[in-house]
Order: structure tokens, then sequence, then C-alpha cells
């Protein structure tokens, strides 16, 4: 079934892309997710997306974490498993569980006008 052009071009839709390109080993913000997607202020909007297409869209889920560099995952419910997940693509963790971002956020190119 063929999508609409505005189903195509919703946020969900643009979401789902810009996770898409996250590279192995690199994590992006939620925040960021939703300015690359063309809504800065919808990183609660990433959360659903990501909880609702991840599967079916086989999205790297796992290489989104929150501002501070933090899995907001609880333990027992996904949070062993995301930080599994990151640690096998060589993302590393201090002690306080956070991600040096200047070594593995995702800093996409951007297009110049």
């Amino acid at each position: 079934m063929k999508k609409s052009p505005s189903q195509e071009n919703s946020f969900h839709q643009r979401a789902v892309q810009v996770v898409k390109k996250i590279p192995r080993g690199r994590v992006a913000t939620y925040g960021q997710i939703a300015a690359l997607a063309g809504s800065p202020r919808a990183a609660r909007q990433v959360v659903r997306v990501l909880n609702t297409a991840s599967e079916k869209e086989k999205l790297p889920w796992h290489r989104v974490i929150n501002r501070e560099g933090r899995v907001v995952l609880k333990p027992g419910r996904g949070y062993e498993l995301q930080k599994a997940l990151l640690k096998d693509e060589g993302v590393v963790f201090d002690d306080n569980g956070l991600v040096d971002f200047d070594r593995f956020l995702w800093k996409p190119r951007t297009r110049k006008p």
C-alpha cells in the first residue's frame, strides 16, 4: 500500500529516516533526532516513534540516548540490553553510566544551501 504524501512527510516518517542513519558505534539524543526531523521541541515524540516503529522498521533504537549521555530505560526493562548493544558496537560508558559525546555523538553532515 502506497503512502500518501502527507504520511511520507510526517514527523514520524522523518524521525524514522533520521534514526536509520545513525551509524554503528555512534549515539544520538532524542532531541537531536527531533531537530533533524524538523521539530526541535519534539524529543518526547521521538520516544513514541521508537516505541511504535523500532521493530517494524528495524531501527537501531539502541543508539538513541538522552541529552546527558545516559540510557533512559530502567534496569530490567531494557537498560541492560541497550547498554550491551552499544558496548558491542564499541561505545564506552564511564563509571557513572555516561557516554562521552566528544567521542561517540553522531555528528551528521549538514547540507549547505
